[in-house]
């Protein structure tokens, strides 16, 4: 579903993400783990076409990000880690908006909002502002609109951030419902139990470089992900 081959991305003379190599199958849940400043939102960014990148290639679906950008944004969902909304929207006119730009017919744009909202517990406030929304709030509409037009791969940038338990439950049981019937998912997250308990495979950044990545069990062994995770990073900076 998504191949990163050698991508790098440098800033000036800094070098935000350095020759990273990653495959996401369908069906797998794939965490991103890393410090602050270690590269994750980069590559995200880079992979859902918002930044243009310096080296490698990237395809989702067998369509390279650089040639066939809206080939690949039809395929894609990406929630970013502070989702950037309308305000002065209502959130139902949002969810419409992003419909509309996928091309979501009426029956099952009313369907599919209903459905989540209701999982949400967002209903009640689809006819508000969303400039009145919490951040929780915000992140449940984001949330919607990347399920809305059933994409085939969905990016997420700290997705558990701002929801409530309830929430973050629900949201993990969707990614999964999501990969059981053919997508994938590639998310960073700092929540190291959520990741060893959702992910099939993870990899694990360090300053732009890959330090691991594989299976659940490749990866940590018969130790934790956090233990191993800090264990990496200690190395990496003797």
């Amino acid at each position: 579903m998504l191949t990163i081959q050698n991508l790098t991305k440098k800033y000036g003379e800094k070098c935000a993400v350095d020759d990273l190599s990653l495959e996401i199958k369908d069906g797998e849940i794939y965490g991103f783990i890393g410090h602050n400043g270690a590269g994750k939102t980069t590559t995200l960014r880079s992979v859902a076409g918002i930044l243009a990148f310096d080296e490698g290639e990237i395809t989702i679906n067998g369509n390279s990000v650089k040639n066939a950008p809206l080939s690949c944004k039809k395929d894609t969902a990406y929630i970013p880690d502070n989702p950037d909304l309308y305000d002065f929207m209502s959130g139902t006119q949002y969810l419409n908006f992003i419909a509309d730009i996928f091309g979501v017919g009426a029956d099952e744009r009313k369907e599919r909002i209903a459905k989540y909202a209701d999982l949400f517990g967002l209903t009640k406030d689809l006819g508000s502002y969303i400039s009145s929304y919490s951040h929780g709030m915000k992140q449940k509409l984001a949330v919607i609109a990347a399920w809305i037009h059933e994409p085939k791969l969905i990016l997420m940038d700290e997705p558990f951030v701002g929801l409530d338990p309830k929430a973050a439950h629900i949201l993990k049981q969707l990614m999964r419902e999501f990969c059981d019937n053919g997508g994938a998912i590639f998310f960073s997250t700092h929540v190291l139990e959520v990741a060893e308990k959702l992910c099939d495979k993870v990899a694990i950044i360090k300053g732009g470089k890959l330090i691991r990545s594989g299976t659940m069990e490749e990866v940590r062994g018969d130790e934790s992900l956090e233990e191993v995770f800090l264990e990496l990073v200690e190395e990496d900076e003797e």
